[in-house]
């Protein structure tokens, strides 16, 4: 079910309260994603829609520095323990959960009613709009991975397990029905739901949105995975890496561009069938991936994970359908009907994922607008290649260090200008305090204590 909007969210509420009533509703849940990629959320019962919608529900400034120890808080200049913010719900984007319970992702907006530079999903909003107004659309696809432990977050056995096998399947099949079915009921579309690579790690494919709709989406499913394994006495890992010995998830991105209804990934005489712009926005994501690896993959434990053999990306290059480069390609046809996409490999679920979208996309749309030139193409696995072959190629390996990669946004204008200097700064203050607090332990250590911080 879909609720109606309003400047004031109080018309509309009270006709879409009756309706959410009658279908057994009684709690909503709203959620907002902060800097360090936690999820956060604020309750209320359904007559207090309205009010949630607008003027929004009072959260301090420290909700965008709360970091992913559970208790640590970076104050600044421009948060601390001063001042107070409005979470407002997006009525148009409410779903029901099931069982009494509704779900509507939150903004945040200053007391005057402005949108607050530090929201996520405001920024991706900005980014949207600004593509937009260039007269280029986007489509974005997410995928998340994720781990099944126990109660305590502790391993599950794993005997009947093989790589994408059937056994794992079977072995959760009540829990993967009963995603499904959820998922169905909460209008999430699912395009494949399937066992991964390690041990009890699952990846669902959700289908391709408009951005800040599709990043809504992930953080719906992220909902409806964490409720489902529950009932069945488990929890889900969204840790870039759970186990130090196993291996990563990631939390890959496709995205589409078109000039109006005319795709640029496709159709051209350009490589691999794009046109010129579609060109120029690869161009463009490569050109600021090393600096978007803060946002993007810049959590503490993110570096175990962006390890060349680990499909995650680790060499910053493309390739079409080359799952060790940082950006496959992947080419439209009878087997493609969405049409050719690119998909970002580096990301991972400790990113918040309204962050990383805008970085892609405002990435891609400045080599449009510099008409960015594009690497070669890479074949092989880049790991396979000479230094020498490399360097011909300019294909670098992606610091697995989280200071470098730190180091390496704070520097950039480019990305400071996509997101804002407050986002930027704010992610770097959080991510920061991971270094300092936790940057010495030994992967074990950093993987056993970090597993279930982005778990909702």
């Amino acid at each position: 079910m879909t609720a109606g909007t309003s400047r004031t969210g109080k018309p509309l509420a009270a006709a879409a309260i009756a309706q959410l009533e009658s279908d057994g509703v009684a709690t909503l849940i709203g959620t907002v994603v902060n800097p360090a990629g936690l999820t956060h959320a604020k309750t209320v019962p359904l007559r207090r829609m309205g009010i949630f919608a607008d003027p929004g529900l009072g959260a301090s400034p420290v909700f965008h520095a709360f970091t992913i120890d559970q208790t640590g808080i970076v104050f600044g200049d421009a948060i601390s323990v001063v001042g107070d913010q409005r979470i407002r719900i997006d009525l148009g984007a409410l779903r029901i959960l099931g069982d009494g319970l509704a779900w509507a992702p939150g903004a945040f907006y200053n007391q005057d009613g402005t949108p607050d530079p530090y929201c996520s999903r405001g920024v991706l909003q900005r980014v949207a709009d600004r593509l937009d107004a260039a007269g280029l659309t986007a489509l974005v696809g997410h995928e998340l991975e994720f781990v099944l432990v126990g109660e305590d977050g502790s391993r599950l056995p794993s005997v009947s397990w093989a790589q994408y096998g059937l056994a794992g399947l079977l072995e959760f099949e009540g829990f993967v029905r009963d995603v499904m079915n959820a998922a169905t009921s909460s209008g999430v579309t699912i395009e494949q739901f399937h066992p991964e690579y390690g041990a009890n790690q699952f990846e669902i494919s959700l289908s391709p949105q408009q951005p800040v709709a599709a990043a809504d989406q992930l953080v719906l499913m992220r909902i409806i995975v964490g409720r489902v394994a529950r009932r069945y006495g488990m929890r889900v890992s969204l840790s870039p890496v759970p186990f130090a010995d196993s291996v990563g998830s990631g939390s890959h991105q496709h995205f589409s561009l078109g000039r109006g209804d005319v795709p640029v990934f496709s159709g051209g005489s350009a490589a691999r069938g794009m046109t010129p712009e579609g060109e120029s926005a690869l161009a463009g994501l490569l050109a600021g991936l090393p600096a978007a690896q803060g946002v993007l993959c810049g959590s503490v434990v993110s570096g175990l994970r962006i390890q060349p053999g680990h499909w995650a990306g680790a060499h910053n290059c493309w390739g079409t359908e080359n799952r060790e480069a940082a950006v496959r390609f992947l080419i439209g046809g009878p087997s493609n009907p969405y049409g050719a996409n690119v998909e970002v490999k580096v990301i991972d679920p400790s990113a918040n994922p309204y962050l990383a979208t805008a970085t892609i996309l405002g990435l891609a749309h400045h080599g449009i607008e510099k008409n960015l030139p594009l690497p070669s193409e890479v074949s092989v696995d880049p790991s396979s290649l000479s230094d020498d072959e490399r360097t011909e190629q300019n294909v670098a390996l992606l610091p697995s260090r989280q200071i470098d990669a730190l180091a390496a946004l704070d520097e950039s204008e480019l990305i400071r200008g996509i997101l804002g200097n407050q986002v930027v700064d704010a992610v770097l203050a959080v991510r920061r305090y991971e270094h300092e607090k936790f940057g010495d332990l030994d992967p074990e250590s950093l993987a056993d204590r970090f597993r279930m911080a982005w778990s909702v």
